[in-house]
C-alpha cells in the first residue's frame, strides 16, 4: 500500500465514523433551545406550533423533534388558542381583532385535566366528553344547560365589548326579552302572556345582567335558539355558528374555532353545556379520540353528525341572527 492510498483510506474511515457520530448525537443537540414563531403562547399551525412542548412535525411538545402526526394539545396553555393548536397543514382563519372569533380563541380555560362540574358543585358523571374545560361563569341553579350556555357565550362577548343592544334573546313563547329594557328597571312578567312591567331603576352592574341572564335561561331553550338562527353550508362555517337540533330535549353545541388547509378545506372545534346545568366544556371528537385530536373535518362530516353525547340530523348547521346584527 502506497502512502497516497493509506490518506485516502485514513480520509474517508474519518468521514464515515464523523457522519455516524453526528446520526447519534442529533436528537440531543436540538430541543429546547430550538426557536419556533410563538403567538398566544402557541404557535401557529406550521412551521412550529407549540404542543406539549416538543416539536412533532412542525410543532412543538417537549423539546424534542418527533413524527408528524404527534400531540395537539398543549397542556401549558390556558386559552383555547394556546391550548389547541391547528392540524398539520392547517391554519387559523384570520378573525377580526374584537370579533367573536377573537373573543373565543382568548377565551380562559380551566387547567389541563380539570373535571366538568355541575350547578351544585358535583362532578359531571361522564367525565370522558371533553378535551377542556371554560372559565365561562355558572350560576348555582340547574338553568344553564346546553342552549343556556351557547347565549351566555354571546351575552358575554357583547357584554365584554359594550354591545349592550345585542344582547336580546328571544323566550320559548316568542318573547324578546331585551337586556336594555331590563337595564332600564323594566321587568318581565310570565302569565298567560309575557310582558314588561316597570319594577325598578336604572342598574347596569353585571350583578344585575347576571339576574337578567337567569330570567332568559328560565324561558329560553333550543326551540326559541333555533327558530333565531338559519341554516347555512358547511364550506362556509365560522365561530359562533351552531348544530342544533330544536326540542324537548333538544340539544346544541357552539362552533368555537376554525381553521383551513391550503386548498380551503376547513376544521372546526365544538364546545357544548349540558343538563344538568353544567360548565361550558370544549368536545373530543369521536372519531379521532384515539389520536387526542378534538378538530371535526370537513371532508369527513357525514350525517347523523356524531359528537360525544349527541348525534345532529343534517340541516342542523347554523348560525343566530345575533351574529348578523
Amino acid at each position: 500500500m502506497t502512502e497516497k492510498d493509506a490518506i485516502i483510506i485514513s480520509t474517508v474511515l474519518g468521514a464515515v465514523v464523523l457522519a455516524f457520530v453526528l446520526v447519534l448525537c442529533r436528537p440531543f443537540s436540538w430541543g429546547s433551545d430550538t426557536e419556533v414563531a410563538v403567538s398566544g403562547g402557541a404557535a401557529n399551525a406550521s412551521p412550529g406550533a407549540v404542543s406539549g412542548g416538543t416539536i412533532v412535525g412542525g410543532t412543538v411538545s417537549g423539546g424534542v423533534i418527533g413524527a408528524a402526526g404527534g400531540e395537539i394539545i398543549y397542556d401549558q396553555g390556558m386559552t383555547l388558542e394556546a391550548r389547541v393548536n391547528p392540524p398539520a397543514g392547517y391554519e387559523r382563519v384570520k378573525v377580526g381583532k374584537n370579533s367573536f372569533g377573537s373573543f373565543l380563541r382568548g377565551y380562559k380555560l380551566k387547567k389541563a385535566g380539570a373535571k366538568v362540574k355541575l350547578y351544585n358543585g358535583k362532578n359531571k358523571q361522564n367525565q370522558d366528553a371533553h378535551a377542556a374545560v371554560f372559565k365561562l361563569p355558572i350560576e348555582k341553579e340547574d338553568l344553564q344547560q346546553c342552549a343556556d350556555s351557547v347565549i351566555r357565550m354571546y351575552a358575554e362577548y357583547f357584554w365584554e365589548t359594550g354591545q349592550y343592544d345585542r344582547i336580546s334573546f328571544q323566550f320559548a313563547d316568542g318573547f324578546q326579552a331585551d337586556y336594555t329594557k331590563w337595564r332600564e328597571g323594566y321587568r318581565i312578567r310570565v302569565a298567560q302572556s309575557t310582558s314588561w312591567v316597570t319594577g325598578g331603576s336604572y342598574d347596569d352592574s353585571y350583578e344585575n345582567f347576571k339576574k337578567y341572564l337567569r330570567m332568559v335561561f328560565a324561558y329560553s331553550s333550543t326551540l326559541s335558539l333555533d327558530r333565531e338562527s338559519k341554516k347555512i353550508r358547511l364550506t362556509g362555517v365560522r365561530a359562533g355558528d351552531i348544530f342544533i337540533q330544536g326540542g324537548s330535549p333538544g340539544h346544541v353545541v357552539m362552533v368555537v374555532d376554525v381553521c383551513e388547509d391550503a386548498a380551503g378545506k376547513k376544521a372546526f372545534l365544538l364546545a357544548q353545556g349540558f343538563m344538568p346545568a353544567q360548565q361550558f366544556q370544549l368536545l373530543k371528537n369521536p372519531a379521532h379520540e384515539q389520536d387526542g385530536d378534538p378538530w371535526y373535518y370537513e371532508d369527513e362530516i357525514r350525517y347523523p353528525l356524531q359528537t360525544p353525547e349527541y348525534s345532529f340530523k343534517k340541516g342542523s348547521l347554523k348560525r343566530p341572527g345575533y351574529l348578523n346584527k
